[in-house]
């Protein structure tokens, strides 16, 4: 059962090969300029899901409605704001003005600055809403584009008050004139990680090039990653693993409506990382469940940041179609149990079932950790916690080592020749976590060429 933990220790090391969601949704026109470097945070946030992309431009539903108050409160929730008594009457409905009065509401129990001057008058303190008297046209109805504006907005204001969101595992590199900001990437949303710190946001927004693992808005390179997980050769995935492993699949996956040709076209690997980031989730996962990486993507992309990949969509699918068929069919089997929690401890022996659940409650604990990590930027913690040298140590796992060897290299190499250009630039690259640290990644590396590295002070 240890190597359930290994293989999701893994996972948190990969590239998630899936494109930008806005450029995934088909658009029935596009989003409007004033409202584009939103959207990254709106989806993150889960305040709508992919109708954004196609029915942005029409009235806002009350169910709509609903569901962004309901993400407003429990965002505002975590806050730790003193709670006080409240009252009043407001209209609520899907006008500008109900919407903004429904905003407000999530609000008022709680003892924010300035709160008791009014609906309008306090979400226009934040930015929220801007204009005043007719210009805010608050009998007008509110298009679900302006409601979910405003909802982020209010979230986004309130905890910029209270000096919150989360941080991520930030370092600043310096030569040459040049700054790199290294973000450690945990490719998942999960424990309440949205939104993220202003400061982290405004890194991301002010960068003049962001790098990532791949490059995500490039269609080519995600096409020929879809390719690489699929059977081409007449095959399909009950010629390759055993028959109960397979029936094991399809019953699996029946439930999130994928139909048995549908998991019979993908190769083991593929079908592995996707229970495995499916098992990365939990119930403070949003509705969207966008990774961190995409988000930081999505965020750069939307405001004109050029985005690039430091590796290509074939170098990372041939790590995983280049093991063994032995060690995917055990992988598979392993991320497959994973998925399934208990659920998977039917025919097991007690003892058996007692090993399962202590290393699923190993993995979910450990995962948590480091999610805490990330938000509050506990470098220090994370370095002590994640097991790299020992992952790199050990040589009866064909995936651990193929993670970590050239890859570590080769993103060294891409962050020494932003920093030597000419000039006076500043960029990010984010790459995953475990990369970053121990004595091949990325900050030693650095560090050994002569770069001034260090963790960004939290705010």
């Amino acid at each position: 059962m240890k190597k359930l933990l290994t293989l999701l220790l893994a996972f948190g090391l990969l590239g998630s090969a899936v494109p930008v969601l806005a450029a995934e949704a088909p658009q029935a026109e596009p989003i409007p300029a004033w409202a584009y470097g939103e959207v990254a945070d709106i989806y993150a946030l889960g305040l709508v899901g992919d109708e954004i992309y196609t029915n942005h431009s029409d009235p806002v539903t009350q169910e709509q409605l609903d569901k962004m108050t309901q993400v407003a409160s429990d965002k505002l929730a975590l806050l730790g704001v003193e709670q006080r008594s409240s009252s009043g009457s407001f209209v609520l409905d899907t006008t500008r003005g109900g919407v903004l009065n429904a905003l407000y509401m999530e609000a008022l129990p709680y003892a924010f600055a300035d709160v008791d001057a009014g609906a309008v008058e306090f979400l226009s303190s934040l930015g929220v809403v801007h204009g005043s008297g007719d210009d805010l046209a608050l009998d007008r109805p509110c298009t679900l584009l302006e409601a979910a504006c405003f909802a982020n907005r209010m979230i986004l204001a309130l905890y910029d008050q209270q000096n919150a969101g989360s941080l991520g595992l930030l370092w600043k590199a310096e030569g040459n004139g040049n700054t790199l900001y290294l973000l450690g990437s945990i490719h998942t949303d999960r424990s309440n990680l949205y939104p993220f710190h202003k400061q982290l946001r405004d890194i991301i927004t002010s960068a003049e090039l962001a790098a990532f693992e791949l490059d995500f808005n490039s269609q080519e390179g995600i096409d020929e990653f879809t390719a690489m997980q699929v059977y081409s050769d007449g095959t399909t995935l009950k010629d390759h693993i055993d028959p109960e492993l397979y029936q094991e699949v399809v019953d699996a996956l029946a439930p999130l409506g994928m139909p048995e040709e549908q998991v019979a076209q993908y190769k083991p690997w593929t079908l592995s990382n996707s229970f495995t980031a499916l098992s990365m989730t939990d119930d403070t996962t949003s509705e969207n469940a966008m990774a961190l990486d995409l988000y930081v993507n999505a965020k750069a992309s939307n405001v004109g940041v050029p985005v690039e990949g430091v590796e290509t969509y074939a170098f990372q699918g041939k790590i995983f179609d280049d093991l063994s068929d032995e060690f995917q069919e055990d992988y598979l089997a392993m991320t497959l149990a994973m998925f399934q929690g208990m659920d998977a401890a039917g025919d097991l022996s007690e003892e058996e079932k007692a090993e399962l659940e202590a290393a699923l409650k190993e993995q979910y604990d450990a995962v948590d950790r480091w999610m805490e990590q990330w938000k509050t930027r506990d470098v220090e913690a994370f370095v002590k916690d994640y097991p790299k040298d020992d992952i790199q140590g050990d040589a009866t796992n064909e995936l651990n080592a193929k993670l970590f060897e050239g890859r570590d290299p080769n993103m060294i190499a891409w962050a020494d020749r932003y920093l030597k250009q000419e000039g006076s630039h500043t960029g990010i690259m984010t790459v995953g976590a475990g990369h970053m640290v121990g004595k091949t990644g990325v900050v030693q590396g650095l560090k050994d060429l002569g770069y001034t590295v260090e963790v960004v002070p939290a705010p």
